[in-house]
């Protein structure tokens, strides 16, 4: 999991291809991203301005050239929300979407070529201020907003401020924006995780203008309905749900009737019940395991703050608490093992992408240095692929 941002010049082109190269000399099929829509002020990717447009930011040539036809066949193809794009984002949008969709397609096949399937980042909710809310209200609530309750993330829940969705009139239009916004994602990537899926059965609603999302409260989300509606058009959904959190045995219950893998991660394995869904003993086939996620702390930093007792009885080598992470993660039964570039790399909490509930400079700005791949590590990593037999 590495985010484009955090490539070493925080753009496409070279530097994501690279990766790609290091990635197949590592014995690796998968690279995971973050939402690639345009971000916030603070730099978040899941308080993107649009659910569909991507951040020319990301562009590794932001100026070539752009034909009247590529964007007339662009204009075509994504003609639900390049015009609501374009309106809000002004002169040059839809050729910066062309040119995205450029980079993105060569980086694609460049990877498919060696291997390297890519997995993206669905954020559940949109931008307050947003191209979405602006181009149709109607499907948004007024007088609330999105956050979580508390947790081991936040004692105090985490305020997300975005609009929260009026779930019967996304029903009346059978679910139209989301079937397109599935759409939209699938031709970008092979796999997708949908962040916070516990939302689409019951969110958590908080009045707007609280400090902290402690008062708010859970209402009903719209459950299998809309999936199945996204099915039928679609087909098969080729997600990954995040069920982390506060859970309940419906949402785990929506999941497997769905049939898509869940989440789990060994930071959250030491400690509680015996049942603790993320510990390897109950981990299932349909699920992918995780060292860490974004909104964690590193492996390293988790291993430097967590009682003593724990790092007793963890079974984790003390020298290398990330690479005996990595090779948990690896001995697991879940289908994919899927970590933290940061882990790999052994950083402490220096190199934490997020910390949940907080804004500022110490949010999404990591980026790996330009010599951090070495053909050493890639060698590491695929013997440590090839034991666990997951080449």
């Amino acid at each position: 999991m590495l985010h484009v941002t955090s490539l070493p010049g925080g753009r496409l082109g070279r530097d994501a291809r690279r990766f790609v190269d290091w990635l197949a000399a590592a014995g690796q099929t998968w690279w995971q991203v973050l939402p690639l829509g345009p971000p916030d002020t603070d730099g978040s990717p899941y308080m993107a301005s649009s659910a569909f447009a991507a951040w020319p930011g990301l562009l590794a040539s932001p100026r070539a050239r752009v034909s009247r036809a590529e964007v007339a066949a662009f204009r075509k193809r994504e003609a639900y929300w390049i015009g609501d794009w374009a309106d809000f984002a002004g002169r040059g949008a839809v050729e910066d979407q062309v040119r995205f969709d450029r980079e993105w397609r060569a980086l694609r096949g460049y990877a498919a070529k060696r291997g390297v399937r890519l997995i993206g980042d669905i954020p559940i909710y949109v931008a307050a201020g947003g191209a979405d809310v602006r181009a149709h209200p109607e499907l948004f609530q007024r007088g609330v907003v999105a956050g979580a309750p508390p947790d081991v993330l936040s004692s105090v829940g985490q305020l997300w401020g975005n609009p929260l969705y009026d779930w019967a009139a996304m029903r009346r239009e059978g679910y139209r924006w989301w079937i397109e916004r599935f759409r939209r994602t699938f031709r970008l990537f092979d796999l997708s995780r949908i962040d916070h899926f516990r939302g689409f059965v019951s969110y958590w609603s908080v009045r707007e203008g609280m400090r902290t999302a402690k008062t708010g409260h859970w209402r009903r989300g719209p459950g299998e309905e809309l999936f199945r509606a996204a099915e039928r058009e679609l087909g098969p959904l080729p997600l990954i749900v995040e069920d982390l959190g506060v859970i309940t045995p419906p949402v785990h219950a929506l999941r497997d009737r769905l049939g898509l893998p869940g989440m789990v991660v060994l930071q959250f394995a030491f400690g509680g019940p015996p049942s603790n869904p993320h510990w390897p003993k109950n981990h299932r086939r349909n699920l992918v395991v995780y060292t860490g996620t974004h909104d964690t702390d590193t492996t390293v930093g988790w291993w430097e703050w967590i009682p003593r007792r724990l790092r007793r009885t963890s079974g984790l080598d003390p020298a290398e608490p990330a690479w005996s992470l990595i090779r948990m993660a690896f001995a697991s039964r879940a289908a994919v093992a899927i970590l933290p570039l940061q882990d790999v790399l052994e950083l402490d909490n220096s190199a934490r992408m997020n910390m949940p509930g907080t804004t500022g400079p110490q949010n999404w700005t990591w980026r790996l240095e330009p010599r951090g791949l070495t053909a050493e590590l890639a060698a590491r990593l695929r013997e440590e692929t090839r034991k666990a037999k997951r080449l």
